[in-house]
């Protein structure tokens, strides 16, 4: 998000050289810079921690294709808060364990999306009512039915080339 006014005393902003970060908008009235900004997400990677099976939703206001749980940072939360509220209320499961896995720009939204692997128990998926439908699938399924060029695509590589290599290290929910 770029500020065009002072979201503080709602004053335009003004272009101020501000030390290594260059011109930024400038509030003359509130003495400040403010800085350009992506709303945080987490997109999770939900996986049942006994058949390696992966949880994907359909969100037809999202796209029509299968995708990760996903959801924005809620002020004062941790993004591992949010990845555990995140998969209860969309698939009704309780995280066992969440390990963050990496970060990715989503330049169409303006999100920043910080990834975690979230392993549940597989049990049935009860929906929250922005969720259109949701199953369990193999990973190589999961990987047929992902898009190719998405962020959930690039986290689901990403966990099965440290699974590969044996660098995936795992954190409790606590």
């Amino acid at each position: 998000m770029d500020f065009t006014f002072c979201p503080q005393c709602g004053e335009k902003l003004v272009p101020k050289v501000c030390g290594d970060e260059g011109e930024m908008p400038y509030c003359n009235s509130c003495k400040r810079p403010f800085f350009s900004f992506s709303y945080p997400c987490v997109i999770c990677l939900c996986i049942d921690s006994e058949s390696s099976e992966i949880a994907l939703i359909k969100q037809g206001y999202v796209s029509e294709n299968y995708v990760n749980v996903a959801g924005y940072v809620k002020r004062g939360e941790t993004p591992e808060n949010t990845a555990v509220r995140e998969v209860k209320e969309e698939i009704g499961l309780d995280a066992l364990s969440v390990s963050y896995a990496g970060s990715w720009y989503h330049a169409k939204s303006d999100n920043l999306m910080l990834g975690f692997v979230c392993k549940v128990k597989k049990g049935e998926l009860v929906l929250s009512s922005e969720v259109d439908e949701a199953d369990w699938f193999p990973l190589e399924k999961a990987r047929e039915l992902l898009r190719r060029d998405s962020i959930g695509m690039s986290l689901l590589e990403k966990y099965l080339l440290e699974s590969e290599c044996g660098t995936s290290a795992e954190r409790g929910t606590d």
